[in-house]
């Protein structure tokens, strides 16, 4: 029987993030403020045949400290980039990870894609040579769990671990995952987060469906074209008060719960009822009213109807019962990672409610009516923030709201 423990607190003490504009939280959030692009010109494969060619790759990735090429070759991206995100993590929380097989630990992690690369490689050695030259290795690596049990492997966690597949809000999923589980008493510690590596199979998808800028992304906009895909992990570092404090861990957020919610309607339109919903659990499950939230970090992918059916569900939950809120989206920089964007951006909130100082949202020139939100266009803005948002929707109705909280020892 779980053990309901409902007087823990869960505080985030580790944050490793490694993204297209920048690996390790101090990087990230230098360039984040800065409003740096990380957007360019697709490398990874040929784009001749697509509409765009753009995206979010990280450029020169090495994962050499972490990971030796012997088992580099054993697993595919995905699994690399939660690795080197994770080992940043604990780093920053500082946990010997030669000891992590001691400790009451986990892993829940998200992904969109798995490890595409993978089957893509199948694929093409399918199609330029026939079956019988496709090998096992390629088949054994695809499948999506592969990337939480690679990253136990690596880092000798044997505690549980999980992996949520709910799209482009897999990250938070995962999130309010560990959450659970620290409540529940069943772990002490976890880690979370999100990993996605850039996709051929993706970019095709949401080049056919129409939904990519050729560009640049511009999240509210009134001119916004679409969004643009992109890589990157994030993992955070999740345990009880107590062990924090006792091991005097440095603390970055509180995790006060999170709400989700199903639109049931459409598998690709997002419905502005299903993300109000979806806020409005998540105030509801954290004892919070309207007013006492600072900040938003937008799902805000720059596609039309996404923006604007975010917009017209923030203007439902909040109204007119509370002053001007601040609403921006770190997409306009990082593009779309897909199952790590949530998770990338749980890292932003949190820094956020840390350093009083909220991202802007890149890119914005023209306002829309439709999307009549604070979106902290062009530049950073330095303001305290108790409370932040962070909301991640997905294809297949797919809602959350993480709920994060500026980290007061008696709060």
């Amino acid at each position: 029987m779980i053990n309901f423990r409902g007087n823990r607190r869960v505080v985030v003490t580790g944050m490793g993030v490694v993204t297209s504009i920048g690996v390790g939280i101090d990087e990230f959030w230098k360039n984040l403020l800065e409003g740096k692009s990380g957007i360019s010109v697709v490398e990874s494969f040929d784009t001749s045949k697509h509409a765009t060619h753009k995206g979010g790759e990280i450029k020169n990735f090495n994962p050499c400290s972490y990971i030796s090429p012997r088992k580099r070759a054993l697993m595919g991206k995905a699994s690399q980039l939660a690795i080197v995100a994770a080992r940043l993590a604990l780093d920053e929380a500082r946990l010997d990870v030669k000891k992590l097989a001691d400790l009451n630990i986990g892993i829940s992690l998200g992904s969109t894609s798995g490890e595409s690369q993978e089957i893509e490689a199948i694929d093409e050695i399918w199609s330029a040579q026939g079956e019988e030259k496709v090998g096992v290795h390629p088949i054994m690596q695809y499948p999506v769990d592969n990337i939480p049990s690679n990253l136990a492997h690596a880092l000798g966690v044997k505690g549980p671990i999980s992996i949520f597949t709910t799209a482009c809000a897999a990250g938070n999923y995962s999130i309010g995952n560990g959450f659970d589980m620290i409540m529940t008493g069943r772990v002490d510690k976890m880690l979370v987060g999100g990993s996605d590596a850039f996709s051929y199979s993706s970019f095709t998808g949401f080049n056919q469906l129409g939904a990519v800028a050729p560009d640049k992304c511009q999240p509210f906009d009134k001119n916004r074209k679409g969004m643009i895909p992109a890589e990157g992990a994030s993992v955070l570092v999740l345990e009880t008060l107590e062990d924090a404090l006792k091991r005097k861990a440095n603390i970055y957020a509180e995790i006060l719960g999170y709400g989700l919610s199903c639109d049931a309607e459409h598998i690709t339109n997002p419905s502005s009822e299903g993300i109000a919903q979806c806020m409005q659990s998540a105030l509801r499950g954290t004892g919070l009213v309207c007013e006492d939230v600072d900040y938003i970090c937008a799902h805000g992918t720059g596609t039309r109807s996404n923006d604007v059916a975010e917009s017209a569900a923030i203007r439902k939950v909040f109204g007119d019962k509370r002053g001007p809120l601040p609403v921006s989206s770190i997409k306009s920089m990082l593009g779309h990672t897909m199952g790590a964007a949530s998770a990338i951006e749980a890292v932003a909130c949190c820094l956020t409610v840390k350093n009083d100082m909220i991202a802007p949202t890149i890119n914005f020139e023209t306002p829309d009516p439709a999307c009549a939100v604070d979106c902290v266009p062009n530049r950073s803005r330095q303001q305290v923030v108790h409370i932040a948002l962070n909301n991640a929707f997905a294809f297949g109705g797919n809602n959350s709201c993480l709920v994060i909280r500026k980290f007061e020892k008696d709060a």
